[in-house]
């Protein structure tokens, strides 16, 4: 398995493991990250015995968002010309927000496992996320508006979906910090835990109950959700019947029609 600079990746009972890993940097978003992390999902969705994904953050922080340092090479690299200089920036933003679409995009479910800081950049890639989870020690802020900008990978237009529009606005309007508690009661994390140990065992039992399921059934669950976000009923309904005109002629219905009969747990292949 490749080495990376800014994760730590593991894979294990089809569970991969994509860990930032820059605790000494509360896992600020440096260059390598958001380049190193398109690789990885990548290889994740090429690779048949990676059914799920626990995404998480070492240290006492999922993460700080984006690395300052980071935005002052980038501001370094501006000139006098203000047409060159947009078009710098854009190119820029379009590649930083392709770092979450392959998050998001993943056809595998990927789960948030949070603690301490996630703020900013952060929650554009949880948002990118399919389930999020909280320690009880967990902050979020949408801080970018304290940074004189709005939001621009991803938080402003996927997190609508997910706390709603209303809410949205005060966070992003506010940038106020709410803790692991308010959270879960608005909907942004599924279920909060004690500590970051109980989180882990927490997220990752989940995980393995993903993965023990066929991966042809939730690879298609989640392509139809995902598909559901932009379209009408009717359309999705239309999908789903092409869909599975394919997917139910796999082996994975009878063997988990046969299970169910004997009362045994299904084994699935990659």
């Amino acid at each position: 398995m490749t080495d990376y600079t800014a994760f730590k990746v593991e894979l294990s009972n089809h569970i991969a493991h994509v860990q930032i890993n820059r605790p000494e940097k509360i896992n600020a978003m440096n260059a390598a990250f958001w380049r190193e992390i398109v690789e990885i999902f990548q290889w994740i969705d090429d690779t048949d015995q990676a059914r799920v994904v626990v995404l998480s953050g070492a240290g006492k922080h999922f993460s700080s968002g984006i690395d300052l340092m980071m935005l002052a090479s980038l501001a370094s690299e501006l000139g006098k010309d203000v047409g060159r200089n947009a078009r710098l920036l854009r190119r820029k933003i379009l590649e930083m927000q392709a770092s979450f679409n392959a998050v998001d995009n993943c056809r595998k479910p990927v789960l948030a496992a949070i603690q301490g800081y996630c703020i900013g950049g952060a929650i554009d890639l949880v948002a990118a996320c399919d389930m999020r989870y909280a320690a009880a020690d967990a902050q979020f802020s949408i801080k970018e508006v304290d940074m004189g900008m709005a939001a621009d990978v991803g938080t402003l237009q996927r997190l609508p979906r997910i706390i709603g529009d209303g809410l949205l606005r005060e966070l992003a309007y506010t940038g106020r910090t709410i803790g692991a508690e308010e959270a879960q009661r608005i909907g942004l994390v599924n279920r909060t835990y004690d500590d970051h140990a109980a989180l882990l065992d927490g997220v990752f039992a989940i995980a393995a109950e993903i993965a023990g399921k066929s991966p042809i059934a939730v690879a298609g669950t989640k392509e139809m959700l995902s598909y559901m976000r932009d379209h009408r009923i009717d359309d999705g309904l239309e999908y789903i019947a092409t869909w599975n005109a394919a997917m139910l002629q796999s082996t994975d219905l009878r063997v988990a029609v046969a299970a169910h009969m004997s009362k045994q747990k299904p084994e699935f292949a990659d």
